[in-house]
């Protein structure tokens, strides 16, 4: 994420998540997000509070987070048909490896801004900056927060090891390899964030919602790719995601940053902002199945 980078991403995800709650029990700084150059009609006039310098707060309070550890059912149990799909899609994923299916999941992997904001650049056809939209930009930051929020009681309860874990085959983000090994697997965080995006984005520009969608799907199945998730992880993820996205109609500030950012991605499609990313390269990946997932 923005910053924090001394921690690896699942740390980040969680002590940002940690850090959300006691905001929402204490006096925040408030920060205006107002990016250098931009307009006041591209912005909003209302401070956005930080849960440390640099870091946006999510939109929702703590009390109207959905609840994971209510809401979603315990990991597949051993013996099970769910665990033994999950092991499928897991040699599924294996076989991936040195593919360019496995090198999209390792910048998936990546939620750190402004790279992560580039994620569905490539869907929408133009370039996602805080210079250029910062709506969308602020949008994206502040539901990352949410999203990973609605994880975190199931995914430290139930503390599932990971797919690398048990098959000891190299992930798409070594580095990271040490922190994941002590921090839960199910739901997967990761996914939550990119289902959320994906649903925000259709919310945005409804005119590509099918294509979001897509990008939204294999936004998470790059984490089996990536052999750091289990199926049932993926499917838990984008069912909170799901309740994050409900959720977040209700909020004011978010009602008013997607109703921005649709004006914005609107006019930067007309000025011709084109992704910063190789989108042919990105489409050739996507297009490599992974067997059997759901």
């Amino acid at each position: 994420m923005t910053v924090l980078r001394s921690f690896p991403n699942p740390f980040r995800l969680l002590a940002l998540a940690c850090a959300a709650t006691v905001l929402a029990a204490c006096a925040a700084t408030p920060v205006a997000d107002t990016p250098r150059g931009s307009t006041p009609a591209a912005s909003t006039t209302a401070p956005v509070p930080e849960l440390r310098p640099g870091v946006l707060a999510g939109y929702l309070a703590a009390d109207a987070i959905p609840d994971s550890l209510t809401l979603v059912q315990p990991p597949p149990a051993a013996g099970s048909a769910a665990l033994a799909q999950d092991q499928a899609v897991m040699r599924a994923a294996l076989a991936l490896r040195g593919t360019p299916r496995f090198e999209q999941a390792a910048r998936d992997a990546d939620l750190d801004f402004p790279f992560a904001a580039g994620t569905f650049a490539c869907t929408l056809g133009v370039r996602i900056d805080a210079e250029r939209t910062p709506a969308t930009y602020r949008l994206l930051r502040r539901s990352l927060i949410d999203a990973a929020m609605a994880t975190r009681a199931a995914k430290e309860h139930y503390q599932r090891a990971r797919p690398f874990v048990e098959n000891g085959a190299p992930t798409c983000t070594p580095d990271d390899e040490a922190a994941l090994r002590g921090n839960g697997s199910y739901p997967s965080g990761h996914v939550a964030i990119g289902w959320v995006w994906a649903l925000v984005l259709t919310q945005a520009v409804p005119g590509h919602t099918e294509a979001l969608i897509a990008r939204g799907r294999s936004f998470g199945e790059s984490r089996a790719v990536c052999n750091v998730h289990w199926q049932s992880d993926i499917l838990a993820g984008r069912f909170m995601a799901a309740g994050t996205f409900a959720r977040l109609q209700s909020d004011a500030a978010f009602r008013a940053d997607v109703a921005a950012a649709s004006v914005e991605l609107a006019a930067a499609r007309t000025h011709g902002q084109a992704p910063d990313r190789d989108c042919a390269a990105e489409a050739a990946a996507m297009a490599i199945p992974l067997p059997g997932v759901l």
